[in-house]
């Protein structure tokens, strides 16, 4: 059996495993590595690796497995009761025909994996609001971080938002509460490489992120952040980098204090975006515990 698929140009320049997520609703990573590392998924007649990335007109191939089934044997889906449901449509902050935004409270994963089975992909899937549309995730955000978060009704705003954040055409500023007094000018850029691993592979990537420092004192920093490149955990691994980890980061930190601190201090506050002549800007009130945590350190908002 052999399935074959044009790439148009809305996903171009998008990596080959990103896209087949996309296209597929979800599959799984490991099932995605396996097929490539077997060849029995092809681009352009060519064995590639999951990080290839894809262009216009150009041909996938798939050869000899049933994606649907694996990904029913494979993937678990989680039940939300109706309680669940209720208390995520309650953090909604905009819903049109054909995307919802919302304040994602921390602890929710975006979607399901090997990790995490409560996501929000599985409850909205599961609520009124979409009986009969279809959520699509088109962007991340960290499981520990809240903030705004926007999910797409159908396939067409799903592969226009996508496109939209890949081009960097929507701006996102988050809020973060970070250890010790930052001494750098009150405004800058952060400007560094970032290192991470795929397939036992070191990947250097750059990463640059608009800061300006809001409140600070001896003992902590408000800043805000606003990314210009997306990568995986930038604004944690960056503000660590420069010796002033986020309260409550239990993987990028150097303080035994940490695990004291049961929530991350990093919050999606804003985020603007333009379709056709419509401008956008949506932004979510952070939570009681980060205020709480503002207020316990003596940082004004």
């Amino acid at each position: 059996m052999k399935k074959s698929i044009n790439v148009d140009n809305t996903f171009s320049g998008m990596r080959i495993d990103r896209f087949l997520r996309r296209y597929f609703d979800s599959i799984p990573q490991s099932l995605i590595e396996r097929n490539l590392r077997n060849g029995k998924i092809k681009l352009n007649n060519r064995k590639i690796k999951s990080s290839t990335k894809v262009k216009n007109n150009d041909l996938i191939e798939l050869f000899n497995f049933d994606i649907k089934k694996s990904v029913i044997v494979k993937k678990e889906k989680f039940k939300p009761s109706n309680t669940i449901i209720k208390e995520n449509e309650d953090f909604i902050i905009e819903n049109n025909d054909n995307f919802i935004v919302l304040n994602k409270q921390a602890g929710i994963s975006v979607q399901g994996g090997t990790k995490s089975k409560k996501n929000l992909i599985d409850i909205f899937s599961n609520s009124e609001i979409f009986k009969d549309d279809k959520p699509y995730s088109v962007h991340r955000l960290d499981k520990e971080t809240s903030g705004v978060f926007l999910i797409a009704k159908n396939r067409p705003t799903a592969q226009l938002l996508t496109s939209l954040f890949r081009l960097r055409k929507v701006y996102k500023t988050y809020i973060a509460i970070c250890h010790g007094e930052i001494n750098i000018n009150e405004k800058g850029i952060l400007k560094n490489n970032l290192t991470r691993y795929e397939e036992r592979k070191k990947i250097i990537e750059n990463a640059e992120t608009h800061y300006e420092i809001l409140d600070k004192n001896t003992n902590s920093t408000f800043v805000q952040l606003k990314p210009i490149t997306g990568r995986k955990h930038q604004l944690r691994k960056q503000l660590f980098d420069i010796g002033h980890s986020i309260i409550g980061d239990k993987k990028y930190n150097s303080l035994k204090e940490q695990k004291n601190n049961k929530n991350l201090m990093l919050h999606s506050y804003e985020i603007k975006f333009k379709i056709k002549d419509n401008k956008y800007t949506f932004r979510a009130t952070p939570p009681d515990y980060f205020r709480n945590m503002l207020k316990s350190k003596r940082l004004n908002f």
